[in-house]
């Protein structure tokens, strides 16, 4: 189907898109909305009015398949959509692994795009509009980041800017590399060339994406580029610069120095560990050590001494012993994390480590989570205590969720940061500018304080 026709059947529908996982996820929303947005269609404000429905799906967790299967199943109680007929489209990493399993599983779904059709899912929808059957489109082998593409960002301070696709790590519990597919790195020019165009745009925060950006450029060079990556975007001019996913093995010293060396990277890092016990690690294909895990943090802080440390871990893994878990635990607490992102191990299909017998039962493996989980609430709330009395630069976000008077932010270690809206000002002002937040009170995911000096 030709662009003109595509525009002739969506021009006027309005969209609602909801997105399930990852920042990657969350960046191919935005390229789906800004495709979408270019042939005429409005967004919507929630799903009983939109006449096409996207769900952009995670696959890491067991829980996502049943909360997909339940928002398309909801759709079927809607109103009739304002045009008079809704298309249902399902795209990301389940729409890749499932595929045509979907059009048996959900009865109601219309489209269905994998993660490297993205650039196809208008023609997808129109058809469906058109002829009333049922569309796929997940072929491997297609073009994985179609930049030239356009998207609608849901603010105009921060930007989502990927600088690769893929994975080629094969960890035995990670379905990504399948459903993402191998690495495949952006030219370098461009990226900076984006940064630069959103710098002009207004754009004061981006966040770097890959499945692992420590190893930007291999495909490209033949080494990795990605420290030579932070210092030319740095010198684009953007204030605030984040990055995830980090791997561990890939994390090279000069990275490390381009990091603690140019000023717009943050102090703040994902380091994911996923356990602390060497045997665990092997077994998921972590390929690196405890030991070359505690050395990694310990180069970080010699050169950035306060940086904030988040991490993923991941609880029950098969085969994971009493002995296994006390080495996690005692990481945890020599890491002394900032944040933590601390998961029931999830078997998912496909992997390698689903293959694996695992006898624990699951009062043991909730039992050791809890004791996980309390001790990264103690090492958060250490870590912001170390804020009380200090002036923290935080980038208005919106709200409080709980006090619409009440302003919500981010600092520069990516800790939440409230504040009563100071006299003079709305929401609207301030939303996008960087305030000065005095912080008294430093709770275990939050600072709070009042706004010292003018917004900027």
């Amino acid at each position: 189907m030709d662009q003109r026709s595509v525009r002739d059947i969506l021009a006027g529908k309005t969209y609602f898109i909801r997105t399930f996982g990852c920042q990657m996820n969350q960046h191919d929303s935005e390229r789906v909305s800004g495709l979408l947005d270019s042939y005429g269609c409005l967004m919507a404000l929630d799903l009983e009015h939109a006449d096409i429905v996207v769900f952009m799906t995670c696959c890491v967790r067991e829980a996502a398949d049943t909360r997909l299967y339940g928002q398309c199943n909801s759709c079927k109680s809607l109103p009739p959509s304002p045009s008079g007929k809704r298309v249902v489209a399902v795209g990301g990493c389940i729409a890749q692994r499932d595929g045509e399993g979907l059009l048996t599983n959900v009865d109601n779904v219309n489209v269905i795009f994998g993660t490297h059709s993205i650039a196809h899912v208008a023609e997808l929808i129109a058809e469906a509009f058109l002829d009333g059957k049922r569309h796929i489109r997940t072929n491997e082998h297609e073009d994985t980041d179609a930049m030239s593409m356009p998207w609608h960002r849901e603010t105009q301070y921060h930007a989502w800017v990927p600088i690769m696709t893929g994975c080629n790590n094969f960890c035995t519990y990670c379905i990504v590399p399948y459903v993402r597919g191998r690495e495949k790195s952006r030219p370098f020019e461009e990226i900076v060339d984006e940064v630069t165009g959103l710098v002009r745009q207004g754009v004061r925060e981006i966040t770097l994406l890959g499945q692992n950006v420590n190893s930007y450029g291999r495909d490209l060079f033949g080494k990795s580029r990605f420290a030579d990556l932070l210092r030319a975007v740095g010198d684009t001019g953007v204030e605030r610069i984040f990055f995830t996913s980090s791997h561990p093995k890939d994390l090279l010293p000069e990275t490390i120095d381009a990091m603690a060396e140019t000023p717009a990277v943050m102090p703040q890092l994902h380091l994911a560990v996923q356990s602390g016990s060497t045997r665990i690690l092997k077994e998921m294909n972590r390929r690196y050590t405890r030991e070359d895990y505690l050395g990694l943090v310990d180069r970080i802080r010699n050169r950035m001494p306060d940086i904030a440390l988040s991490t993923d871990i991941i609880v029950g893994f098969p085969g994971e012993t009493e002995e296994d878990f006390e080495q996690t635990l005692s990481l945890a607490e020599t890491v002394r994390y900032a944040q933590a992102y601390t998961f029931i191990y999830s078997k998912r299909a496909g992997t390698p480590a689903a293959e694996i017998d695992d006898p624990t039962p699951h009062k043991v493996i909730l039992e050791r989570f809890n004791r996980l989980v309390k001790v990264i609430e103690t090492t958060a709330h250490e870590y912001n205590q170390g804020e009380l009395h200090t002036v923290v630069p935080a980038l208005i976000e919106g709200t409080s969720k709980k006090n619409d008077a009440v302003l919500l932010g981010k600092s520069p270690k990516n800790q939440t940061v409230h504040a009563p809206i100071p006299e003079g000002y709305s929401i609207d002002q301030l939303v996008g500018k960087i305030v000065d937040v005095d912080v008294d009170v430093a709770k275990t995911w939050y600072l709070s304080g009042s706004v010292v000096g003018e917004p900027r």
